[in-house]
């Protein structure tokens, strides 16, 4: 291998693992053992937490162009800011996904 090789890299891939399953129904249960739906809920916390991260990223970079790149690529900056301010409980990828399908809003003229 010579310095001018790339270095092999993980593929990245943009999709984000499904969400964590819930958790069994244990017939025996330790009283030493943390809640299960407990740490159900807190997994479930970090995977939104993480998802949320990656989707911010990425429509962060989108906002730096200008209206008419957006137009090219089929977003409204409108409508990208508005998935931002989505609850993290909401899936902002697929809100966005869903309102971009909708096509585009025609506004009202004024009389």
């Amino acid at each position: 291998m010579s310095q001018y090789e790339p270095l092999p890299r993980p593929e990245s891939t943009q999709e984000t693992p499904p969400p964590p399953p819930p958790p069994p129904r244990l017939d025996f249960y330790m009283p030493a053992m943390p809640p299960l739906g407990l740490i159900h809920a807190l997994e479930h916390w970090w995977w939104a937490y993480r998802r949320r991260r990656r989707f911010r990223r990425s429509v962060l970079t989108l906002l730096e162009y200008d209206d008419a790149i957006l137009g090219d690529l089929g977003y409204r900056r409108d409508d990208l800011l508005w998935a931002l301010r989505l609850p993290l409980k909401m899936d902002a990828q697929g809100a966005l996904e869903a309102r971009r399908a909708q096509g585009p809003v025609e506004e009202c003229p004024d009389d």
